[in-house]
């Protein structure tokens, strides 16, 4: 193995960030119809080996390990698909790992689509205790809708075998769900499917994607429109058919928040609820894309190049290379910080003034293409939806902050709802609390 030179980073120490690492860039098994990473090899020299070399992958965790000083370091490895590396990539990883850990703990992600999970695949995971990310769109006519292989054929007996086998050989594992067009009109079929194959984790992700415009403004060798560009005016483009809808994202949350709140609290942990929950108690967001601001969600690409985010793998978002600068500087850097700065900066008075903004902050800054009612761009597309759905679950968040204040825990409220529903109506502000703590409604769950 080729080790690179190390790059100090004791003089560019940041604070937590992470960092997205693809070591086979865009390349993957699958052709998903919706894929926004696939394009990405266009980006690059034809012929170029996808495959991160071990000079780029030393550099890396090197350099990643020295750069926080956190006790505990977390790698998450995407694509693409990075199964495709094989067992012994990761292998190498581990080692470096262990090699420059420098007595912290060292844990590892890896998203798949699980379509080349085999025993020795799942032997490695469990030994080294990766948690493993399924990618999985819900049942079996949901799923293959969009996610299917390099010859269109449908994808979900392979991902299903590969589950198995985690389940089998006792891996870790949560899923991805990509809510698009089809799969966003079925919550409840979605929900109790990922329920049902047992994901305690679920990660509900709205698929927004544009259609370049037929004179693509800076890169014509993309099909899809990249990320506005905070302050500018850009023209209309139509969101590409797959797209989730806005409103019907909003009534997708809102159908399963329902469905959790009453059965599944502390048992089932969906991420857009517990961030949600985080922002009520006023401990701030633990996902970038309801932060004030963003920037320390990085992405390292296959040759080592650092960009912006992994939704910003751009040229105007590249912030240099693994093997010449120290991700601490890169992180540190005027560019990214303007980066993160702007999705407050640029934030519409529209969105400014909103009641649920201290829950939303505008989501993702690639979603904000639309306009505000007086005519202010930078509107998120998907604002409907958040205002629908944080709004819906206000009181519920309130009781749930209250609860854990309380130091009892947020699954009491299943039987606050439960004493509502056999009641047939809330308690009234002076009423006992229906959770049995013996206090007045208004002195306990009920509190604002």
């Amino acid at each position: 193995m080729t080790a690179a030179s190390p790059i100090s980073a004791t003089t560019t120490t940041v604070s937590a960030f992470h960092v997205m690492s693809k070591p086979i860039g865009p390349i993957c098994n699958l052709d998903c119809h919706y894929c926004f990473y696939l394009e990405k090899e266009k980006l690059y020299k034809p012929g170029e080996s996808w495959r991160m070399s071990d000079a780029v992958l030393d550099s890396y965790i090197h350099n990643y390990i020295q750069s926080q000083d956190a006790s505990e370091i977390n790698f998450a490895w995407q694509g693409g698909e990075p199964t495709l590396l094989g067992v012994d990539f990761f292998q190498k990883v581990v080692d470096l790992q262990s090699r420059y850990a420098n007595g912290k703990k060292i844990h590892n992600a890896l998203q798949t689509n699980g379509t080349l999970l085999d025993d020795r695949w799942c032997e490695f995971l469990k030994q080294h205790e990766f948690l493993v990310g399924i990618s999985i769109d819900g049942p079996r006519d949901l799923h293959d809708t969009y996610r299917v292989d390099k010859k269109q054929k449908p994808t979900f007996d392979a991902v299903f075998r590969g589950l198995k086998l985690l389940s089998s050989h006792k891996v870790e594992f949560n899923t991805l769900t990509v809510v698009n067009r089809k799969n966003s009109q079925r919550p409840l079929d979605v929900y109790r499917f990922l329920k049902s194959i047992g994901s305690g984790y679920i990660q509900l992700i709205p698929l927004v994607e544009r259609k370049a415009p037929p004179e693509s403004l800076a890169l014509p060798m993309l099909d899809l429109a990249a990320p506005p560009v905070p302050g500018e005016d850009l023209p209309d483009l139509p969101v590409t058919p797959w797209s989730v809808e806005a409103r019907q994202y909003g009534q997708f949350l809102v159908e399963i928040f329902d469905d959790w709140v009453r059965h599944d609290v502390g048992k089932i942990f969906v991420q857009t609820f517990d961030v949600a929950l985080g922002n009520w108690l006023g401990a701030g967001s633990g996902l970038c894309v309801f932060a004030e601001k963003c920037g320390t969600a990085l992405a390292i690409e296959h040759n080592g190049d650092i960009y912006s985010c992994d939704h910003y793998v751009y040229p105007d978002y590249k912030l240099g290379n693994i093997l010449n600068q120290s991700l601490g500087s890169m992180v540190n850097s005027d560019l990214q910080k303007k980066f993160g700065s702007d999705k407050l900066d640029t934030l519409p008075e529209y969105c400014r003034q909103c009641d649920v903004r201290f829950a939303c902050n505008g989501e993702c800054p690639k979603h904000r293409f639309i306009r505000t009612p007086d005519g202010e761009s930078g509107l998120n597309y998907l604002c409907p939806a958040y205002k629908r759905f944080f709004k819906h679950v206000d009181p519920y968040m309130k009781q749930m902050a209250a609860l854990l204040r309380q130091h009892r825990p947020a699954a009491d409220i299943m039987r606050i709802q439960a004493e509502q529903m056999r009641c047939g109506a809330a308690p009234d502000r002076n009423d006992p609390c229906p959770c049995g703590s013996g206090k007045k409604f208004k002195r306990c769950c009920g509190t604002k």
